[in-house]
């Protein structure tokens, strides 16, 4: 089929090359403007951007959709379907009536479960056990257009955000060849979506990331590996400095603790009395600092036992 993609982060990549590597006639890549980064501030292209270059396939960066430009490229390029994954912007209606097969999106969630930015993060801090991937026709609304193909995935105690993200971008590379397979077949189903069962994935925020001991271990467990490796779990030395944590797992789900955030062992990692068990620290990014394994942190005499991290 001829395509015209629309993705910008790493998640999308996935989907990009399966279907040049399904022989599908790419027309172009719709991604996100170059923005700075580091403390450089240098202006780096989205991981979409490098790999389109590296398939030698024309790149299109428009800081709007909704000019007569756009418009204008549509007509120029005449895609048959336009493959939406983790653009970053609305689309509007004049592009999603465009195209013969409509326009489809790779979703990282079991829809209606978790519409919006962060379906990933989200089913991981809200201790799911599967998560998924549905291809939708789009509409004006949100993550709210016609299901398509849906597959399951188990989410593993072990797992975090970055695990979740490459076995979920994997599943969508797949479920996209899929789809368009059935698309230009015509064996496509639509099911509409039942919105009395749907959930919303707010963008994660500053005050998502910081741990509140008091909850339970499974609670904290699960929030520092749903935001591992970025953006991290955070919390505060006694001093008053920032410490972000990569890494943890639970030490006792049961005892009770009067002293939450209150360093316990050192023995294994930095172990914290949550409001029900405890959880050990594996690994942290002081601030200031690079990430490190938190015995070293021990090592460095940056933390006590009886500390109260806050």
């Amino acid at each position: 089929m001829k395509i015209l993609f629309m993705g910008t982060p790493d998640f999308a990549v996935f989907s990009l090359k399966a279907l040049h590597e399904a022989g599908h006639e790419i027309l172009g890549v719709v991604t996100q403007p170059d923005k700075p980064k580091g403390r450089g501030y240098q202006m780096m292209p989205p991981p979409v951007k490098v790999e389109a270059q590296a398939l030698s396939l024309p790149v299109y960066q428009p800081n709007t959709l909704k000019d007569e430009a756009f418009a204008e490229l549509l007509s120029e390029l005449s895609p048959e379907v336009i493959v939406v994954v983790a653009y970053g912007k609305i689309l509007p209606k004049n592009v999603l009536d465009f195209p013969k097969h409509g326009c489809i999106n790779v979703h990282g969630s079991l829809l209606p479960e978790y519409r919006g930015a962060a379906p990933m993060q989200r089913a991981i801090i809200d201790g799911k056990a599967t998560t998924g991937i549905t291809t939708m026709y789009m509409d004006v609304g949100l993550d709210t257009g016609d299901m398509l193909l849906r597959d399951e995935l188990s989410i593993e105690e072990d797992d975090n955000f970055e695990s979740i993200h490459d076995k979920l971008g994997a599943l969508g590379a797949k479920l996209i060849v899929e789809t368009l397979a059935a698309a230009e077949a015509g064996t496509l189903t639509r099911l509409p979506q039942n919105d009395e069962g749907a959930t919303y994935a707010q963008k994660i925020s500053k005050e998502d990331c910081l741990i509140d001991f008091s909850r339970d271990a499974r609670t904290v467990h699960n929030q520092i590996r749903g935001l591992s490796p970025i953006p991290l779990a955070l919390t505060h030395t006694p001093d008053g400095k920032l410490l972000k944590i990569t890494a943890a797992k639970i030490a006792d789900e049961a005892k009770a603790h009067a002293n939450v955030g209150e360093v316990l062992s050192l023995d294994d990692g930095i172990t914290v009395a949550c409001g029900r068990g405890s959880i050990t620290l594996l690994g942290v990014l002081p601030e200031g600092k690079s990430r490190m394994p938190a015995a070293d942190f021990i090592r460095g005499r940056k933390v006590s036992i009886g500390d109260i991290l806050a």
